[in-house]
């Protein structure tokens, strides 16, 4: 099984080619390879194995937490 966490872009650059972006994943910041067109700071991704992979909207977002945090409970 995959899993895919979902993070808030806080900064956009390329280097080399590739484009990357700063991610906030619930408070972890981190550096991820972007595999999208289309994305701006401040837009939510689905960042899997070090690379954004998909574009999400906020809410998915508040969903998916809430999901993860009764997980933890368990």
């Amino acid at each position: 099984m995959c899993l895919g966490i979902p993070a808030k872009v806080v900064k956009i650059w390329s280097d080399s080619g590739l484009t990357y972006a700063k991610v906030d994943m619930g408070g972890i910041v981190k550096d991820v390879i972007v595999a999208l067109d289309d994305i701006k700071e401040g837009d939510y991704v689905i960042v899997h194995a070090g690379i954004a992979i998909s574009k999400i909207k906020e809410e998915e977002v508040k969903e998916i937490s809430e999901v993860l945090k009764e997980l933890l409970k368990i």
